[in-house]
């Protein structure tokens, strides 16, 4: 698969920002599937959940019409289920905390589908790994929609709290 993805944006947060936008003014409508790569994300703040919004004219959306459900899959615990809809924004990685010791890293691949189409849903798949601050391992798979027929040209990072305090945000195009 290497060779079918094409880097359009990355993001390489290493002091602290409110949020990372990949894609925008980078964006390149002629791809089908877009795939981001996030890596040892961390927050400035204990106990925050990582968030998204898909981008319209470079502007994260902000209407209750995000829907989303993630199935936690916890190393010390029963797995878990984690869902919600018509909210403002979507959990970005299995509805965990993320804290802002170095240890509690998030890594997730996720996958985006009908950015470019007007009129279907804009949705996305995720499969990640977290570390959290008592050094419990957990996995997660789930995804999410915007349940509003509209083009999106990117995808915005953000904690519910806080600063995204370091970490790599990466876009590719996965070529047909």
């Amino acid at each position: 698969m290497s060779g079918s993805l094409i880097k359009i944006d990355e993001e390489i947060v290493t002091s602290a920002v409110a949020s990372v936008t990949l894609g925008g003014t980078d964006w390149d409508s002629s791809y089908d599937v877009y795939m981001v790569n996030l890596n040892n994300v961390i927050a400035d703040t204990d106990s925050v959940n990582l968030q998204l919004r898909f981008t319209a004219s470079s502007t994260p959306q902000t209407t209750a019409n995000y829907d989303r459900a993630y199935k936690p899959l916890r190393a010390a615990t029963a797995f878990g289920a984690s869902y919600g809809t018509n909210q403002t924004s979507m959990t970005a990685i299995a509805g965990l905390t993320n804290g802002n010791n170095t240890q509690e890293t998030t890594q997730a691949i996720q996958y985006l589908f009908n950015f470019n189409n007007s009129s279907e849903y804009s949705f996305i798949t995720n499969e990640e790994v977290h570390r959290g601050n008592t050094g419990e391992l957990v996995g997660g798979q789930g995804g999410g929609v915007y349940t509003v027929a509209e083009a999106h040209n990117g995808i915005n990072y953000f904690f519910a709290s806080g600063n995204i305090a370091s970490g790599t945000f990466t876009l590719y195009g996965l070529k047909k």
